[in-house]
């Protein structure tokens, strides 16, 4: 987790599928309940993530609707090649922002 008080980090399983994604949606819920509306952002570590599919996609973007609900923002942090290709593909890539590498 971020020591900075604005920031909170949630590292993504390494398969956000449909199996993972309640879970995961949950934590972020969480980690964005303890950022103070409208200032701070979360950040998705995908470093590790191998395998999104559909139910994954739909989460990141249920997660990202809380946040913009709370005027916070959503980075995706480390997304592989894969994963940023389909985030172009679908047009998706503008709801997030995008890092590349994990910190």
């Amino acid at each position: 987790m971020s020591t900075r008080p604005t920031e909170r980090v949630l590292a993504a399983p390494e398969e956000l599928v449909l199996d993972s994604r309640a879970a995961f949606r949950r934590a972020a819920a969480e980690l964005l309940e303890q950022l103070a509306e409208g200032r701070g952002r979360l950040v998705i570590d995908l470093s590790g993530t191998l395998q999104v599919d559909s139910a994954g996609l739909g989460a990141l973007m249920l997660v990202q609707r809380k946040a913009a609900e709370r005027r916070l923002t959503v980075c995706l942090r480390g997304a592989n090649e894969e994963l940023r290709f389909l985030l172009v593909l679908t047009k998706l890539d503008d709801l997030f922002e995008l890092e590349s590498g994990a910190s």
